[in-house]
């Protein structure tokens, strides 16, 4: 059975699966990987959500406030043997819920144009491309998406 907490950042085993996130990276963003670490530190995300199927850790996700009204998606990921099962939209919806109760009203993120696995669940999950936002801007392998919560 799914379960799904609320956390933050300094839960152990969010830690441990950002780690399995970033060893992924590494790999699909090659040498661009250090350039988008510089915007994943894990310092003091307030609102993190970990999903467990059968007791063990298999998914995760945060958010970041951005402006007053809109909330920025960070630190997606499943483990890959559960991938295609769900287990992202539901700790996507959580995060989103999670926000609307904050009384946030958009949701931004940045993925990479390598994540053709993301790009698809954003578009999924409703999410429209956008303008490259921030640090983003100028940044040709990032694609940025908002939705309305």
């Amino acid at each position: 059975m799914l379960e799904l907490i609320k956390t933050d950042s300094n839960n152990p085993d969010f830690i441990t699966l950002i780690k399995q996130l970033d060893s992924y990276l590494k790999t699909t963003d090659g040498d661009d990987h250090e350039f988008y670490n510089q915007y994943n530190g894990l310092d003091n995300i307030k609102h993190v959500v970990v999903a467990y199927l059968d007791k063990a850790p298999v998914g995760c996700g945060a958010f970041k406030p951005f402006k007053e009204t809109t909330i920025e998606i960070k630190r997606m990921f499943t483990s890959k043997a559960i991938r295609g099962q769900g287990v992202a939209s539901n700790i996507l919806h959580e995060l989103e819920s999670w926000a609307k109760q904050l009384d946030y009203k958009h949701s931004i993120l940045e993925t990479g144009i390598r994540q053709i696995e993301a790009l698809q669940f954003y578009k999924k999950c409703n999410y429209q491309i956008i303008d490259n936002y921030g640090q983003y801007k100028d940044v040709k392998e990032s694609i940025c998406f908002k939705k309305a919560l």
